[in-house]
């Protein structure tokens, strides 16, 4: 790369040094991210009080979840046990975000094979969902939040499916145990935090009757922080499919509380039948992979467009040393997020469910594509406009911006044979539709699809469509090095933010060279058609002129939904990692 007349300058604005992640302390915001209110304070924890490092380690986006993973492990259990348990606990522990009403996506390293897999339990749309599902009859989409409550935006969920799946083929312990620790928390309660205090206030008016009952004081308030929350409906869903497992939830009663909930709710009511939930099958994908730099990356395929648009983001930035610019160095922000600019452009003309539609993949991942996109990037100045590309195999489509509605959980394990899971689960929007089922949320997935069925004359890549997944930024994501061996594993929580979050943990812990930790805690932004939002009350604050004089624009700080997890090789064993800005945990074995 050429120096540049302008660099001291930049450097100058760029500030402090982020060679050395450390967290900030607590300081109070006036946030623009939805779910978000001005005065709330965003804890953010030291490093050290989020990672560990053993031969077996668990991590998850609540403390509790992790000690369920962690169970697992000391049972002797492996990574895929963690991981399932975990997902099953955050029913319990962080029912906003996810759990057995929702959907999942699961990458897994065998380190016995030295292959990788990956399991997609994305939702799928009802028999009775059509196109014009959340079109009104004046012709014009609903408002995402006239679609998100109630029936319609309810998918027939998978995550209990691809935990059967996932068990079969490479748990260790009774599919039994992996129930345990989240029955128990059910039974004796959870200590409501912060976190779902402030969700339930945020979503309190669209819950149904039963979740009402279960989540509000007699007044109809949020259970205040402290409050010792009980659940013994859902404590005996578990016990139900720890002992007869699946088919209890897609054949059996609990499926009949489920198309129940659905089809008789009081907003919004439409079919969802016991046929829906028995044809529910989980898929295996092959993961997408890419070489970058002197490591392997590897991603969820569609229907997630988050995977993609991770691999797009590290291969278009290739070309460039990310490594002598460094953490602190306003150029290297600048070209993350022009290279995010690029990808989330392609993500929003061609993300859908490769099942029914002709997806590019191959060519938005061919190297010559790529190389032409990155040629689209300038480290002296910011695009004036971003347009999808036209991959080979493919023709031109117009982008479609979707309502961004931040929840999903992450969770990862890796055991001491080697194996790594990592898994990200989600029910969509906190608290999904605001419908309960046998005492869990359902989710309001098919909010993730496009509303208007057809762009410029043509049909919607992204359009419902009976049994069709929605599009998904979901990208949990596994890094392995020259030998074939899995190295690192990231993903995250908060809608669209997904993709630059993962991609930034695994600049930082490629390129840069940081822990799994610090990785993680590194600042964020988030750049696309919107504009350019970083991450509020973080060394980027200090760059915000450097990136209006290189040309961006809208550019913002925001208290944006921030939630990683993750784990990486350390020595011989493996040391894990929460979001220094969330409530997770990360705990080892021993």
């Amino acid at each position: 790369m050429k120096s540049l007349p302008l660099l001291a300058l930049l450097a100058a604005i760029a500030g402090p040094s982020l060679a050395q992640v450390t967290a900030p302390a607590p300081v109070q915001t006036t946030p623009t991210a939805r779910f978000y209110e001005p005065g709330d304070v965003i804890p953010v924890r030291p490093l050290a009080d989020v990672s560990i490092s053993g031969s077996a380690v668990a991590t998850a986006a609540d403390a509790r979840a992790a000690a369920a993973g962690q169970a697992m492990l000391k049972a002797g259990g492996s990574a895929a046990d963690a991981a399932l348990a975990m997902m099953i606990a955050l029913t319990v522990s962080e029912p906003q975000s996810s759990g057995l009403g929702g959907g999942a996506f699961l990458i897994w390293y065998d380190a016995k094979s030295g292959k990788n897999f990956s399991l997609d339990g994305r939702e799928r749309a009802p028999a009775a969902a059509g196109p014009d599902r959340f079109v009104g009859a004046d012709g014009k989409p609903m408002s995402i939040m006239a679609a998100v409550p109630g029936g319609k935006s309810v998918g027939v969920p998978g995550a209990v499916a691809l935990a059967a799946e996932a068990h079969r083929r490479w748990g260790k312990v009774p599919w039994a145990r992996l129930f345990e620790p989240s029955i128990a928390l059910a039974r004796d309660g959870i200590v409501v935090s912060e976190r779902l205090n402030r969700f339930t206030a945020s979503r309190k008016s669209m819950l149904s009757k039963d979740a009402a009952a279960v989540f509000l004081d007699p007044k109809g308030e949020p259970w205040p922080v402290g409050h010792v929350l009980k659940q013994p409906t859902l404590a005996n869903t578990l016990e139900l499919l720890a002992k007869e497992g699946p088919d209890a939830f897609y054949k059996g009663p609990i499926a009949a509380q489920i198309a129940q909930a659905v089809s008789n709710a009081a907003t919004n009511p439409v079919p969802l039948t016991l046929d829906d939930l028995a044809a529910y099958k989980v898929s295996e994908r092959a993961p997408l992979c890419v070489p970058y730099r002197q490591v392997k990356v590897c991603t969820m395929a569609p229907p997630s467009a988050g995977g993609i648009a991770v691999l797009q983001t590290l291969k278009q930035l290739e070309r460039f040393d990310m490594a002598k610019l460094g953490a602190d160095n306003l150029l290297s922000w600048h070209l993350f997020a022009e290279s995010l600019r690029l990808a989330y452009a392609d993500r929003e003309a061609f993300g859908a469910d490769a099942d029914f539609v002709a997806v590019p993949v191959k060519g938005l991942l061919d190297p010559a594509y790529l190389d032409q996109r990155s040629s689209l990037i300038s480290i002296e100045k910011a695009m004036d406009e971003v347009a999808p590309g036209v991959p080979p195999g493919s023709q031109h489509r117009a982008a479609s911006l979707l309502a961004d509605i931040p929840a999903t959980s992450h969770m990862a394990a890796a055991d001491a044979r080697g194996n790594v899971a990592n898994l990200t689960s989600t029910i969509e929007a906190p608290f999904g539709s605001g419908l309960m089922a046998a005492g869990f949320m359902l989710n309001n997935e098919l909010t993730d699809f496009d509303f208007l069925p057809t762009r410029n004359g043509t049909a919607a890549p992204n359009r419902i469509e009976p049994g069709k997944r929605p599009r998904s930024s979901m990208a949990p994501t596994i890094v392995y090095d020259r030998r074939g061996r899995a190295i690192a594993a990231f993903g995250a929580a908060g809608g669209s933010t997904i993709i630059a979050q993962v991609a930034k943990a695994i600049i930082a812990h490629v390129d840069w060279g940081l822990s799994v930790e610090a990785a993680i805690a590194a600042p964020v932004l988030v750049a696309d058609r919107r504009g350019l939002r970083y991450e509020a009350n973080s060394r980027l604050d200090g760059m915000s002129a450097g990136f209006k004089a290189l040309g961006h624009r809208n550019v913002a700080s925001s208290t944006l939904p921030l939630k990683t997890n993750g784990v990486a090789r350390d020595g011989s064993g493996w040391r894990a990692a929460a979001d220094a800005r969330s409530e997770g945990a990360a705990l080892a074995f021993p």
